[in-house]
């Protein structure tokens, strides 16, 4: 296992096996942001603007209980670094539409700010292209600042919001937004 210029392990990245799944799992995927994404009507639709909050905003993600599906369509890719698994992407194919959905996407906390993440989503569009998806299309909370800045990073753009998502959830009350980008 080789270093990186900064001294850090090498990240490798692989298909998912299924002793990966307890990892994949444990993965942490709260965030603290001093920063939300705002909704702001325009006269041709919509756009988020970032906006700074105080206190900052700590969201820890409540366990779904969905795991990783059987599906045929669904792919997890991870990271690892000094063989464990630091981060992955979970892709579905939707085949009657053309898209490839990024399902889930984690990474350590002490893994951040690498550009795993970004690392994890390139290969997620890589996928993308390899299925004849025309678009990769996502989920994300306009509260997880972090995210909707990688994804932004990335070439996603808002493609749409849905206010009631989250209705009788422990997210009520915030936005969902759709983001997406050509393949």
């Amino acid at each position: 296992m080789g270093t990186t210029e900064d001294g850090r392990a090498a990240v490798t990245f692989r298909a998912a096996r299924p002793q990966d799944r307890a990892a994949v799992e444990s993965i942490d995927g709260s965030f603290t942001t001093d920063t939300v994404f705002a909704v702001r009507r325009t006269e041709t639709g919509f756009t988020i603007v970032e906006r700074a909050v105080d206190p900052p905003v700590h969201k820890t993600f409540p366990d779904d209980g969905e795991g990783e599906a059987d599906d045929a369509d669904t792919r997890t890719v991870v990271a690892e670094t000094e063989g464990r698994v630091c981060g992955y992407v979970t892709t579905v194919f939707q085949r009657w539409n053309r898209r490839l959905v990024v399902a889930d996407l984690g990474v350590a906390p002490p893994h951040r700010g690498r550009g795993i993440g970004a690392a994890l989503l390139e290969r997620a569009v890589e996928r993308g292209r390899r299925v004849g998806a025309g678009h990769v299309w996502l989920e994300v909370t306009h509260l997880n600042a972090p995210a909707v800045r990688l994804y932004r990073r990335a070439g996603f753009e808002l493609c749409g919001l849905d206010t009631s998502l989250y209705t009788g959830t422990e997210s009520e009350g915030e936005t969902a937004l759709f983001m997406s980008r050509p393949c």
